[in-house]
């Protein structure tokens, strides 16, 4: 005898057929809705006076795309600031944010500088880091100390992304439970163990999304070590445009960041996803 196969209800079927129904609603409504703003924007700007210019300093295309290949050659620096540079950040902020949850009076002296370091940090503009330590580190003339606008630009962006990324690390260290420490001490563990195997991976786990947003903004802002003479994408596309006097060189160097920055953004929207940190509604718009 064999088992009957389930078939929906004729409700289950009427309800399934009401939301397809209004599922194409949504989709048609957001089309139509989109396809009239872009072309009143598309319109507004077209039949603007100062569009023909424009268009020829912003838009030439043809000759953005014969700079394509130098524009690339020059990203690979900003590729190499940036892992360099969250290598040291995920290392120094770890250290400190470890330091600012350390327990008891004697640990005083070491909060306080981890705290005010992050509070400095914190508050100066990228920007202007990059001027103090670009442009101040090698004017002390100290015996050792970097002249290299590499290393200045790495060391400046270290500076200010580990005090940022530290409190991302420190905000996930406090949101673990204390239970969680009490259970790992009465097992015999040590403070240090107990961070290092118990706490720290959880801390990490629940921060990666804002972590990885924080490395998303770090991918754009090494396009700023360009103010200390290091040849990158925005420096090259400076030179070109002195040339020529056409803006279309930013506009490529742009589009190449944002193909850059949009997978890792995707990424990290996964991310936040499954760690929970949306609703089930959320999308990637």
């Amino acid at each position: 005898m064999t088992a009957t196969q389930w078939q929906p209800s004729e409700l289950q079927r009427t309800r399934d057929a009401y939301r397809r129904s209004r599922a194409r609603r949504s989709w048609l409504i957001a089309l139509l809705s989109s396809a009239v703003f872009v072309g009143a924007l598309v319109l507004s700007v077209g039949t603007s006076p100062g569009w023909p210019r424009v268009r020829e300093s912003f838009f030439d295309l043809s000759l953005g795309w014969q700079d394509l290949p130098g524009l690339l050659r020059a990203l690979w620096i900003n590729v190499q600031i940036m892992l360099i540079t969250e290598v040291f950040v995920l290392v120094f902020a770890a250290i400190i944010a470890v330091v600012r949850t350390l327990q008891g009076p004697v640990f005083f002296p070491l909060r306080f500088v981890a705290a005010a370091y992050v509070d400095i940090f914190r508050g100066l503009p990228l920007l202007l880091v990059l001027y103090l330590v670009g442009l101040g580190l090698p004017a002390l003339r100290l015996h050792g100390a970097p002249d290299s606008p590499f290393v200045l630009g790495v060391i400046a962006l270290t500076l200010t992304y580990t005090a940022y990324v530290a409190e991302v690390f420190r905000a996930g260290i406090e949101s673990v439970h204390p239970s969680q420490r009490a259970a790992a001490r009465s097992l015999g563990l040590t403070h240090g163990q107990t961070m290092r195997h118990v706490v720290f991976p959880q801390a990490v786990r629940r921060v990666l999304p804002p972590l990885l947003n924080d490395f998303v903004s770090l991918q754009k802002d090494t396009s700023l070590v360009s103010v200390l003479g290091i040849i990158d994408i925005v420096l090259t596309a400076e030179n070109y445009q002195s040339q020529d006097f056409k803006f279309v060189h930013y506009v490529m160097a742009g589009l190449i960041f944002v193909v850059m920055t949009v997978p890792l953004t995707r990424l990290t929207d996964w991310v936040a996803r499954r760690q929970g940190w949306q609703g089930s509604g959320g999308g990637v718009v």
